[in-house]
């Protein structure tokens, strides 16, 4: 991917922590692990600027979890290839059907204020928005709370001087080049475009979280 050696630290008997340079590594190793992992991974947990893989060490020694993470990392992902829902690498690299569709009205309050910033109208900075592919890069912040990321998403969008101490469930939002939907009433500081009525984290549900990394995510507008 990058043609340097990946930093790997143990954390634990049952995982190793990827080190890399930033999301783009991340998420172009976490394409190539998904793709065809062995028996005995358990999870991949990707972040910001580190990858977790979990392993079963009955099943699979971290020695050879190890060698597999470094081979994937000197060889890259699938040519063209995309996460889907479970995360493995989708070849053909376009929409899928397993793509999650979250409806949003979008009256956010800070929608034209950010438009107006940008220099664009408020219909362009949507139509923006629903255009753009979106894929999970990771879960952070609140539980089920997924940060997006788009190739095709343009705008690098400045977050709130102040945090709001409330933004409420539901609530779709963008900040530097994610965007996202709070599952649940917290502070947040991400400019808010509209609103989502999905349920994105329910605890009775398996999975309880509806955005899981590498998942494929389409925005559409609500119609009134």
């Amino acid at each position: 991917m990058t043609g340097r050696e990946p930093r790997l630290l143990p954390s634990g008997r049952s995982a190793i922590l990827v080190e890399c340079v930033g999301l783009d590594e991340v998420l172009a190793l976490h394409d190539a692990l998904a793709a065809d992992p062995p028996e005995g991974v358990v999870e991949l947990v990707p972040a910001a600027r580190t990858l977790l893989v979990a392993v079963d060490p009955d099943v699979l020694a971290l020695e050879s979890a190890a060698g597999w993470v470094r081979r994937a990392a000197r060889d890259g992902p699938p040519a063209d290839g995309r996460a889907t829902r479970d995360g493995r690498a989708d070849p053909t690299g376009e929409a899928s059907t397993d793509d999650v569709v979250i409806e949003v009205d979008y009256r956010g309050e800070d929608l034209a204020g950010l438009a107006d910033h940008l220099g664009v109208s408020p219909e362009h900075l949507v139509a923006r928005h629903v255009a753009a592919r979106w894929r999970v890069a990771f879960i952070g912040f609140a539980p089920g709370f997924g940060y997006l990321v788009a190739d095709d998403w343009p705008f690098d969008v400045p977050r709130l001087d102040v945090a709001r101490t409330r933004v409420p469930p539901g609530a779709v939002g963008v900040a530097g080049a994610f965007s996202g939907a709070y599952p649940r009433e917290s502070p947040g500081g991400w400019r808010l475009i509209g609103s989502t009525g999905v349920a994105l984290w329910d605890p009775l549900a398996d999975p309880p979280a509806l955005l899981v990394p590498g998942r494929g995510v389409r925005f559409r507008e609500a119609r009134a």
